[in-house]
This record gives C-alpha cells, sequence and structure tokens, in this order.
C-alpha cells in the first residue's frame, strides 16, 4: 500500500518539509498510497488505484525515527469527539495550516476531509478562502486528509476530476 507515482512522492516529500519548516509539524505519517501494480485495495475501495492519492494522518510524526514494528502497530487518532463535531482538545491551528498548504500546491486537485472538519476548516479559514474549494467532505476521513494530484502528462487511462468550483464549500 506505499506505492505511488513519483510524482505523488516528490509531493509528500515537499509537504513534510514545507510544513516542518512553516508551522513546526514534526513530520508526516503517511496511510495507504496504492498497490505496486495500482488496482482496487484489499478493503476494495476504488480509490489509491494509480497511484496519485495518499492519506496523510492528521496526527504528526513523533520527534524520532519510528521501528518497523512501531509503524505497523500505531494507530491514527480521530479528530472528532462524536460523529459531527470535532474534538478542539485535539485540533489545533497546525491541523489547519497543514491542509491549506497541502492544498497550496497546484499538482493537488482535491483534498478529502471529515464533513466536520471541514466546518473546522471553514471557520478558521479567515480572509483567505480560495484554497477551500479543493477541500472536500468526505465521510471516514476524521484521522487523515486523502490528497489526490491531478492527471500526469503523459498518462492516457488517467481521468482528471471535474474542476473544482470557485466558491468555498462552506455553505448550506
Amino acid at each position: 500500500r506505499n506505492w505511488g507515482h513519483p510524482r505523488l512522492i516528490s509531493l509528500v516529500e515537499r509537504l513534510a518539509v514545507d510544513v516542518k519548516a512553516h508551522d513546526g509539524w514534526s513530520g508526516l505519517l503517511v496511510g495507504d498510497i496504492s498497490q505496486p501494480r495500482g488496482g482496487p485495495m484489499l478493503t476494495g475501495r476504488s480509490s489509491h488505484q494509480i497511484g496519485l492519492d495518499a492519506d496523510i494522518w492528521l496526527t504528526p510524526m513523533p520527534n524520532r525515527v519510528l521501528t518497523r514494528e512501531e509503524r505497523e502497530q500505531m494507530m491514527a487518532v480521530s479528530m472528532l469527539r462524536g460523529p459531527l463535531n470535532v474534538d478542539r482538545q485535539r485540533w489545533t491551528h497546525v491541523h489547519t495550516q497543514l491542509i491549506k498548504l497541502a492544498a497550496s500546491y497546484s499538482e493537488v486537485e482535491r483534498i478529502f476531509v471529515h464533513p466536520a472538519i471541514k466546518q473546522v476548516l471553514c471557520d478558521h479559514a479567515g480572509r483567505d478562502r480560495n484554497w477551500l474549494a479543493k477541500v472536500r467532505p468526505w465521510w471516514g476521513h476524521h484521522y487523515h486528509f486523502h490528497v489526490r494530484l491531478g492527471c500526469p502528462r503523459g498518462s492516457p487511462g488517467c481521468r482528471p476530476q471535474r474542476p473544482v468550483a470557485r466558491a468555498d464549500g462552506c455553505g448550506a
């Protein structure tokens, strides 16, 4: 589940460096990317098939290198207090900045987060709201955010997403 297109791997590495430099996030924990030769994930979900999707945990990397066993056993932490509410004890300004930074990259086409997280992002966005158009509410994304890149040049089998609306998606 750790195979990705070179553009995706490059973006994840750049995001890890940028968020550490700007916001003090200690490093990224990355969940699923793709199967070695594509195809559906073991769970049967249809995303993550062509190496252009990555799940990035909303838990920062500990300030040390994890052992192989720790990487396999570590559990992500939900950002929810209930099914429709973000736990304000866990969610910080840096979480908002991390997602905003990821959305700022031109190659990122979509970011999926839990609807309650989208609401918090809308509440904390301030005046610069353009990046919110890429951030879409999607159930199940309460411990990570899902990054989807646009189709790279020379990828005839890749179908681009419909363009995002200009609105921030923070209405009703």
